[in-house]
């Protein structure tokens, strides 16, 4: 065997028993960020990808939002934040959010550096999925949040070129794809009978110039159950989270939202995506019928309803109400700067 396949074994190879069995069940993780559960939800053992086009979208915040709102839940996840090329100082800040929070009692946090040799970069993720892989294979839930895994190919492109491995598309290896399919297929919900433990993972990527077409994204929303996108054009109009969507999709539909959420939210999706489209529309002519300037209000209210600051998840019950006030109220008949009030 060539020494360096063996040493990837050693380091990244995990045995997986054939006696370990996925179960379809559905058990919400809750995120605590309206829009997301409004939208789609999430829900144990899923795989879930967080797009943003640049930094400072809120991607990180979305995360960590949701291993904070674990903290009040009766049979509370573990909770592992992989720092794969981050920022030093930028570690520190998620350490003191979740001290702050309470929430540093259960998460992990694993980090490589900008400066850490590729190598550490590259199996920062197989570490923090081994540590989730512990508590789930001893009936335990655990979820992982992976920041980001696009320094992570970035990382394995640099190793496999020192390594003279013929580049492909983009100059990475023809393996980047299996990079991420072995590491995100680990996350997964056992049997009863194998002790019923799950892990799910929460990837995030970050795009280029918005660009949601490109190698590695394509690859990894390939592989998960679906994406959130976060849109800079969002961001600059002060929505935050700045979720686009329109390219945000769910592969297993509403199946990861409670019978609470799934009851009110029906519409959600369907009237920021039609406000969305006439609120563009509208740049190019003032002449509009009285039902889509209805629509154009109503989405204006909605948009500023659903606004929530970083790192102040929401309980699931409030969630309800928001979502519940947004879809069946008459909302556009409220001043856009009593929308807040009017929540309250």
């Amino acid at each position: 065997m060539d020494i360096i396949e063996q040493f990837k074994r050693q380091l990244e190879g995990v045995q997986i028993s054939p006696e370990i069995e996925e179960i379809g069940e559905v058990v919400e993780i809750k995120d605590g960020v309206a829009k997301i559960s409004g939208l789609r939800g999430v829900e144990n053992f899923e795989i879930i990808e967080f797009d943003g086009s640049g930094r400072g979208l809120g991607k990180t915040a979305i995360a960590l939002d949701a291993i904070i709102n674990q903290k009040n839940e009766k049979d509370r996840p573990k909770c592992i934040y992989v720092a794969c090329g981050q920022k030093k100082s930028k570690i520190k800040k998620i350490i003191a959010t979740l001290e702050k929070a309470g929430a540093m009692e259960y998460t992990t946090i694993v980090c490589a550096f900008p400066d850490d040799p590729a190598g550490f970069i590259y199996l920062a993720p197989f570490a923090g999925a081994s540590i989730g892989e512990y508590f789930r294979d001893n009936k335990q839930d655990a979820l992982i949040v992976y920041d980001d895994l696009t320094k992570q190919a970035w990382a394995w492109r640099e190793i496999s070129l020192i390594l003279r491995r013929p580049p492909g598309r983009e100059a990475y290896p023809g393996d980047v794809f299996f990079l991420h399919s072995r590491l995100l297929e680990r996350a997964a919900m056992l049997s009863p009978e194998m002790g019923g433990g799950s892990l799910t993972a929460l990837p995030i990527i970050e795009t280029q110039a918005g660009d949601i077409s490109g190698y590695i994204p394509t690859n990894v929303i390939s592989i998960t159950d679906g994406q959130i996108f976060l849109n800079s054009t969002l961001f600059k109009k002060e929505q935050k989270p700045a979720i686009d969507v329109g390219t945000s999709v769910s592969r297993v539909g509403s199946s990861a939202q409670i019978k609470a959420v799934k009851k009110v939210a029906g519409r959600l999706k369907l009237d920021l995506a039609q406000f969305q489209e006439l609120e563009r529309f509208s740049e190019f002519t003032e002449e509009l019928d009285p039902q889509t300037k209805k629509t154009i209000e109503r989405g204006k209210r909605m948009t500023i309803l659903l606004r929530q600051n970083d790192l102040e998840p929401m309980p699931i019950e409030k969630e309800v109400i928001v979502i519940f006030t947004g879809v069946n109220s008459d909302i556009e008949e409220v001043a856009i700067d009593k929308i807040k009030d009017f929540e309250k």
